[in-house]
């Protein structure tokens, strides 16, 4: 190993998770002070954490009571090994318990329960400890979940800070290097938690901030050049997404024409969306890319076809027919089967694929990848390679501007797998369904970029309803078609607000829509949230 990589390595702020829902904004937070951060399971092995080698390991929070049968801890053998190694730890909420209980301290279930906004008051301030640079008496508001309380701490551990109910919000014990916070500082209404993170981290620590995207890219590419041998072929399916594309041209950067690209027209893309797609692939970022027109194998097998997963499941299945003829061309043309496939995995969908904590199911890799390659056919047996596997979305976003995509390109909507598929209840091909979609969809999209309001929306898109309404346009009784315009703000699709457009827009767009697009007469907006809903109508 490389001096360097080891130094970036004894850097690791290492995150045990023990099912917190905050879990994956601490990662988050650490990385936005340019510390490299990695969760795994908490009740990863001892040797798994190891291996890590980290500098630093928070204990998260979680649903669980420390004296619930099966609750999940840290391996045997890891109170021993942080204290050998000199390494920091930080126990919140149920971390903080997990460390009082095991360190030989006592923890009740609470007389009164701490949930949501409190108020606390700092009680010590001394130069290694967590309020070290806060003055005593200092109060701050902070983010509690919890039912348990430590009732007497081990021995050498002392409060510092309390609730304003007089429950222990914050403990140290700084000469075994132990700290705990019964509160999430990670949440933005702890409103000085990053400030007690951040020197938590570089002054109580010592670590130093030195992880970049640019040194990401570096490593990736160095990792897929010792993967993959002089001659080897990569093939890659560009979905004309993000996280596709930065994984490909990361990968192109490496081995060049030796990474194979394909992007499938299904017939079910938005409006000249084929056209843009591969004039971005082609000419703006040099990425060797064969574009399949598989518009009537898709179309054909959808006719008629009305429940929702069985249309995915076609789609699914067409598009591995089709990946599947374009390997062998590969094969045919340079004379060897591709070895490896490029996937746009991000970091989120490497810890959901890891069981939850305290489930009973473990699993075998400390960073347990997606290896089930959505039904690739067995006998392509393809390795894969992840390019993207420890990013979130916004680091992905920076690592593409590093790699010249243009930054209105990074800043793109989500679009789903199967397409307009999704939204058009029903059959896909009545009528003319998809063409009337994709004008309005078109229609709301460029209203929304001249409005200067895209960015602040995680989604935009609109559904075609298989309904018909009376209208009057010209004069002229009509009976066409209702359509859905649905605009959505989230952080990362797990859940999601509507946007609160300005009526007037709405009422431009709705015109816009109206007068425009043959076949539509209404137009409806979706002022659900997720939950209840989802995003994509099916």
């Amino acid at each position: 190993m490389e001096p360097q990589t080891q130094a970036k390595k004894s850097n690791l702020v290492l995150i045990l998770d023990y099912g917190s829902q905050y879990t994956h904004l601490i990662t988050r937070r650490i990385r936005s002070l340019s510390i490299f951060s990695l969760t795994i399971n908490g009740t990863s092995s001892l040797d798994s954490i190891k291996e890590l080698d980290p500098r630093v390991i928070i204990l998260s929070g979680g649903p669980h009571s420390v004296h619930a049968e099966g609750a999940p801890c840290f391996p045997p053998g890891f109170v021993e090994y942080v204290e050998s190694r000199g390494i920091h730890v930080l126990g919140i909420c149920y971390g903080l318990q997990l460390i009082v209980q095991k360190v030989g301290g006592v923890v009740k279930i609470g007389e009164k329960h701490e949930y949501g906004r409190m108020e606390i008051e700092v009680g010590k301030n001394v130069v290694g400890g967590l309020f070290g640079n806060t003055e005593i008496g200092d109060k701050q508001v902070v983010w509690m979940s919890h039912g348990d309380e430590a009732v007497k701490l081990p021995e050498g551990f002392e409060v510092v800070a309390r609730s304003s109910q007089g429950a222990v919000a914050a403990i140290e014990n700084r000469e075994r290097r132990f700290y705990g916070l019964q509160y999430h500082p990670e949440v933005t209404h702890s409103t000085e938690g990053m400030k007690t993170l951040r020197h938590f981290l570089f002054d109580v620590c010592g670590v130093t901030a030195g992880w970049k995207m640019e040194d990401v890219l570096e490593e990736e590419i160095k990792v897929i050049k010792g993967m993959v041998g002089p001659e080897d072929h990569v093939i890659c399916a560009l979905s004309g997404g993000v996280d596709s594309t930065v994984a490909a041209k990361l990968v192109h950067k490496a081995i060049g024409d030796r990474l194979h690209c394909v992007f499938v027209d299904n017939g079910l893309l938005r409006y000249k969306e084929r056209e843009r797609v591969m004039d971005l692939f082609e000419k703006r970022l040099h990425l060797p890319v064969t574009c399949v027109d598989a518009t009537e194998e898709f179309l054909s097998k959808l006719k008629g076809v009305t429940e929702p997963e069985m249309k995915r499941k076609i789609i699914g299945k067409e598009f591995i027919n089709i990946f599947d003829l374009f390997s062998h061309d590969v094969e045919k043309k340079v004379g060897k089967k591709p070895t490896y496939l490029v996937q746009g995995t991000l970091y989120p969908d490497v810890i959901e694929s890891c069981p939850p904590p305290g489930s009973g199911r473990t699993h075998s890799h400390t960073i347990k990848s997606h290896h089930n390659v959505g039904g690739l056919p067995k006998d392509m047996k393809l390795k894969l390679i992840e390019p993207l596997k420890l990013l979130f979305k916004d680091e992905v976003r920076e690592l593409g501007k590093i790699l010249d995509i243009s930054e209105d390109f990074l800043k793109r909507h989500p679009f789903p797998g199967p397409g307009l598929a999704v939204r058009i209840p029903g059959d896909v091909t009545a009528g003319n369904s998809l063409d009337i979609l994709r004008q309005v969809d078109e229609i709301f999209i460029q209203s929304i970029r001249d409005a200067k309001i895209y960015d602040e929306i995680w989604q935009a898109f609109a559904v075609f309803l298989p309904v018909k309404t009376v209208g009057v346009q010209g004069d002229q009784r009509t009976h066409s078609h209702a359509v859905a315009l649905r605009a959505v703000t989230s952080q990362d699709g797990m859940t999601a607000d509507w946007y609160y457009f300005d009526f007037k827009f709405l009422d431009d767009v709705s015109r816009k829509i109206c007068n425009s697009v043959r076949g539509v007469n209404r137009v409806l907006l979706d002022i659900t949230s997720k939950p209840p809903s989802t995003i994509e109508w099916e």
